[in-house]
């Protein structure tokens, strides 16, 4: 059953109505347990009374003679914008929000922006502070697979298309490992060999896991020398046998190619990271009433 977030769209704007507050909360998330410098950590630090949400940092190799002067948005994704914190909340509501993702066009729209890659620039900015702290590895019953990202070599445009063998030569590569009822972890691979694809399980996946279930393609050959392994035989029609499957993480590659192609329309190989890092947040925060706050507390 999915947890009902605790904050509303319309419960957000009304708690967070002024720059005030924005910078209030902010400051509760990022020092849970007291202001620090963000340059040495030095907790011993001096509010300017002139300016709230102001401090100065006097500890010695730090700012010099005068001191390091920083502010609660001080080397956050929201230092040097122009927007106040108001709008960045509602992006991250929004972004945390859409399970199949939000477009920077329909953000574009929605907060009013002068410019469109304004709004890229901000959902960038925070999809790239949707990271999971302290990851651990996968316990459990683990799936593990592979996709392929990109269009059709056959839909792009003749001066764009590329003379190459195999279906999936012209798609970018991504492999993904996840916990049935628990977190995924995905990432681009250059090479789908069975080195590749063994270094990333054994950085992945622990080794007291008790099945990792794959399909049966050439670079899980080794596989059950390290691990309890147990494949299906896709070209044989064979998708599953007991418990033996691979349908938790085809539902999230599902997931993610729907945002790709329903919301994003396109995404290059260099920002693809980013997008698999914020589906992936979006998944193992799934249950997590408070990751908006978790959100804000990682910027």
């Amino acid at each position: 059953m999915t947890t009902k977030p605790v904050m509303t769209l319309t419960k957000l704007m009304t708690r967070f109505s002024t720059e005030e507050a924005c910078k209030q909360f902010l400051k509760d998330m990022r020092w849970p347990d007291g202001v620090q410098c963000p340059r040495c950590r030095n907790k011993k630090v001096y509010e300017l009374k002139s300016k709230p949400f102001h401090w100065i940092c006097k500890a010695k190799g730090c700012g010099g003679r005068n001191g390091y002067r920083f502010s609660v948005i001080t080397r956050t994704v929201f230092e040097n914008t122009n927007y106040p914190l108001r709008t960045w909340f509602q992006v991250i509501y929004l972004m945390t929000q859409s399970k199949k993702g939000i477009s920077a066009l329909q953000i574009h729209r929605q907060i009013g922006s002068g410019d469109y890659r304004t709004a890229w620039y901000m959902c960038h900015r925070i999809r790239a502070a949707m990271k999971d702290g302290g990851f651990s590895k996968l316990m459990g019953e683990v799936e593990v697979d592979e996709t392929y990202i990109g269009g059709e070599n056959k839909n792009r445009h003749r001066s764009k298309r590329r003379v190459i063998k195999g279906g999936s030569a012209h798609k970018i590569a991504v492999i993904g490992a996840i916990a049935r009822k628990g977190n995924v972890v995905c990432q681009i691979i250059e090479q789908t060999d069975r080195h590749t694809m063994t270094n990333f399980i054994r950085q992945t996946v622990s080794d007291q896991v008790s099945l990792v279930a794959t399909d049966e393609g050439p670079g899980y050959a080794r596989l059950h020398r390290s691990y309890p392994h147990g494949s299906v035989n896709h070209l044989r029609g064979e998708y599953v046998r007991g418990n033996i499957h691979t349908q938790n993480l085809d539902s999230f590659w599902s997931l993610l190619k729907r945002g790709i192609m329903g919301t994003f329309h396109n995404v290059s190989k260099d920002y693809l990271p980013l997008y698999l890092a914020e589906f992936s947040y979006r998944h193992n925060n799934r249950k997590n009433p408070n990751i908006f706050a978790d959100v804000v507390a990682e910027c």
